[in-house]
């Protein structure tokens, strides 16, 4: 019987994919695995990749060779979820991990230290460890998350603050919930929004040990926008989750987004000047639940950043603007 599915979704990562899979399987545990392997129709050589590595292991590894035209749509738009929850779906082990054909892990222990440690804690949903980031082009490498997690315990409050457990890093356990509900598929990210689907059956765990790099590139889906786009992206992610969960979740959710509408709104003065963020506030800020002291004291910051860039100067280092 397989314990543990390893879903692997991949397109156009020619130069990483044979990494991944590699790191897959030098994988050392004490119980059955399968690898899932969703190829996206690549157009650089990673599908022909992935045929080869299907032939030589052909009983430990699944290949899907999935189409784009075969895109699910959702009110008359197309998500881009398609290759990740038919991969999710064809899993058959009790514990699901997830890869990204870009990134890699560094622990042969990987898989058996998760598997320990939900077998042992039933109460958990969710676990995942530390990884090394590694920007590709610079070859700087910093930790995620950033700062050591002060506790190795997290509830789903936590998770609907920030998304902080990097996708290949997680283990989950699989069939915590039915099937995707369809708000799931319009999502602007994949991860973040399952992460918080399972985590309303559990807890989240966390190893405090790096057995894996995430890969920043050019080619990267999420790290190739500016950290504009990609706060804009969040702020949309939990607008739709307040739309859509419990609303039990309503007040959290509500305070999550009023802080990311705040950072986006900094971010946007950053990139393209104060000017630029002011223009925002009306669509930002001004919703009725958003506390009028945090409008203040936004806009308030926005004004003193769109002084600072008319006179030329940089916000002092260490300022949150």
């Amino acid at each position: 019987m397989v314990k543990v599915s390893v879903c692997i979704q991949t397109y156009n990562h020619q130069p990483f994919i044979a990494q991944a899979l590699d790191s897959v399987l030098m994988q050392e545990m004490d119980f059955d695995y399968e690898i899932v392997l969703g190829e996206d129709e690549s157009r650089d050589g990673t599908r022909e990749i992935c045929v080869g590595y299907a032939r030589r292991y052909p009983d430990v590894i699944r290949l899907f060779l999935r189409s784009r035209k075969d895109v699910i749509y959702v009110d008359g738009r197309p998500t881009g979820r398609f290759n990740f929850t038919e991969n999710l779906e064809a899993a058959r082990g009790k514990y699901i991990a997830l890869l990204d054909g870009d990134d890699y892990w560094t622990d042969p222990h990987k898989l058996q230290k998760e598997v320990d440690l939900l077998d042992s804690h039933r109460e958990l949903a969710i676990c995942f460890h530390r990884v090394l980031k590694r920007h590709e082009a610079s070859g700087e490498e910093t930790l995620a998350p950033s700062r050591e997690p002060a506790a190795d315990r997290f509830t789903i409050s936590d998770l609907l603050q920030r998304n902080f457990i990097p996708t290949c890093s997680v283990m989950f356990r699989n069939r915590l919930f039915e099937e995707f509900p369809s708000w799931f598929r319009i999502t602007p990210s994949g991860d973040w929004p399952l992460h918080i689907l399972n985590a309303l059956h559990g807890d989240i765990g966390y190893i405090n040990q790096v057995m894996a790099v995430y890969r920043l590139h050019s080619s990267g889906v999420w790290s190739v926008r500016s950290p504009a786009e990609q706060k804009q992206r969040t702020v949309e992610t939990l607008e739709i989750l307040r739309e859509n969960l419990d609303p039990r979740y309503d007040q959290e959710l509500a305070l999550s987004l009023a802080r990311w509408r705040i950072r986006l709104l900094y971010s946007i003065a950053r990139e393209m000047g104060g000017k630029a963020a002011m223009q925002h506030v009306p669509n930002l800020l001004m919703s009725s639940d958003m506390p009028k002291v945090t409008v203040l004291r936004a806009s308030l910051g926005l004004v003193w950043t769109r002084i600072l860039s008319t006179l030329e100067l940089n916000p002092p280092a260490g300022s949150v603007f």
